[in-house]
């Protein structure tokens, strides 16, 4: 699955440390979801989505 969620975390001046912080996860796991090498769970993609108050959609696509 591509997201765009490193370019939505830099418009915000967020290190992947912040954005970690604010979803309650590793800066790990938000390494591993921007290089796409993990997909997140539905209810961590919600919350990413919230967070960034826009749509999964708008974030995540299908390859």
């Amino acid at each position: 699955m591509k997201n765009n969620l490193a370019e939505r975390r830099a418009e915000r001046r967020w290190t992947q440390a912040d954005l970690a912080a604010a979803l309650g996860v590793s800066r790990q796991t938000v390494i591993s979801i921007e290089r796409e090498k993990f997909d997140p769970s539905l209810p961590l993609a919600f919350l990413i989505a919230r967070t960034f108050d826009c749509a999964i959609e708008d974030v995540f696509t299908a390859e």
